[in-house]
């Protein structure tokens, strides 16, 4: 995160930030950071008096990694934290620990969405009764 030019607010590398900070410099809306935080065990921001979140350099970096396995990637959510957990999806700044067992691959949205499933015929029912609602 060092010299991250999303992060030119004046504050040392290392600062803690606020969730409206992380938020603006990474393009991402606040209600979306604390779902994540649900949703992720490894995603755990500082909380302080009235549980005021404060991200870490490290919090920062695992935001990043779920935005890009999650948004870019096309990883559902589940996907993502198994990837994450397990360890299996290394990038430059996260390195899988030497101890992990290779875990099951995790399909990508994408593929996942390629499954076989015959349900043609039900949408050209439902396609056709919307049709004949907007004529009639």
């Amino acid at each position: 995160m060092a010299g991250d030019p999303r992060f030119s607010d004046g504050k040392e590398a290392d600062a803690l930030r606020t969730i409206g900070e992380v938020a603006r410099a990474l393009g991402i809306k606040q209600h979306v950071l604390r779902y994540w935080e649900q949703q992720f065990p490894m995603l755990k921001p500082l909380k302080r008096s009235g549980g005021r979140r404060y991200y870490r350099p490290e919090d920062i970096r695992m935001v990043d990694m779920i935005d890009r396995l999650v948004n870019r990637e096309g990883y559902t959510l589940k996907g993502a934290c198994q990837a994450l957990s397990s360890g299996s999806h290394v990038t430059e700044r996260a390195v899988a620990p030497a101890s992990a067992e290779p875990a099951a691959p995790v399909q990508p949205r994408e593929q996942a969405a390629r499954a076989p499933v015959d349900i043609l015929p039900q949408l050209r029912a439902i396609r056709d009764r919307l049709a004949a609602a907007l004529e009639g």
